[in-house]
């Protein structure tokens, strides 16, 4: 199912997604109603959040030493080598809108200028299932998996994560290239520097305040006791 961006919230750099813009020569299609699910959280170093969304679905807060991974779960099955919105969000092993802390010589005031994060996580099991079969070959460097994946991804339903707040410890090094290319809302962005703790290289974000939004496929309720947004969405052009 392809999701509309919406004005007003600022996309991932060009140079740092695959496969996230509508396919050219498909016919126009009604538009269908759906739905998007809407709440906030907050996180200190150190800890998790977690949130069912829907119907076997959670979206998790996972904590690193670095700051934190946003993942998407399935909410009634062992946890495996991989969730929903890493591999629907290439690329692997790379810049990520879902990393969220001083990995790949981000300083914490870039992690919080990348704001807000969007990304895209599997509808279904199956629709996991199948972009996990093609993962081994995406990090082969074959090209079929790779353009396979992009168009399973390009289906897949959209969530947008944007920091309302954050305290943190500036790192001291110069901008890197990669964090340069996204890391431009920090003015806009609500902040507190941390006064009481040395800065480092890169410093350190000690807590975050965020709004998650996420678009659900028609036919996918919300879980009890969370806002919901009406929505238009495209119909899905290859049963994906």
């Amino acid at each position: 199912m392809r999701w509309k961006r919406w004005v007003g919230v600022a996309a991932v750099a060009p140079c740092l997604t695959v496969g996230l813009s509508a396919q050219a020569g498909h016919s126009a299609k009604a538009p269908m109603g759906c739905s998007r699910v809407v709440f906030d959280g907050d996180v200190k170093a150190g800890e998790g959040f977690e949130r069912v969304f829907a119907k076997g679905l959670k979206f998790y807060m996972e904590p690193l030493r670095s700051g934190w991974i946003v993942r998407v779960l399935a909410a009634d099955e062992p946890r495996g080598p991989h969730d929903y919105a890493e591999l629907a969000t290439p690329p692997y092993r790379s810049v990520s809108p879902l990393l969220i802390g001083t990995d790949w010589s981000f300083r914490a005031q870039d992690a919080v200028a990348w704001n807000p994060r969007r990304f895209r996580y599997a509808r279904s099991g199956e629709i996991f299932r199948r972009l996990a079969g093609l993962y081994g070959g995406v990090m082969a460097n074959d090209a079929a998996s790779s353009s396979k994946i992009a168009e399973i991804v390009s289906e897949q339903p959209e969530g947008v994560l944007q920091i309302l707040d954050a305290r943190m410890v500036p790192g001291l090094a110069d901008q890197a290239l990669m964090a340069a290319a996204v890391a431009s809302h920090l003015e806009e962005t609500p902040h507190e520097v941390d006064q009481s703790v040395a800065p480092s290289v890169l410093g350190r974000i000690e807590e975050l305040r965020f709004r998650v939004k996420l678009d659900l496929p028609a036919g996918v309720s919300a879980a009890p006791g969370l806002v919901i947004e009406k929505i238009f969405c495209e119909p899905p052009t290859s049963g994906r």
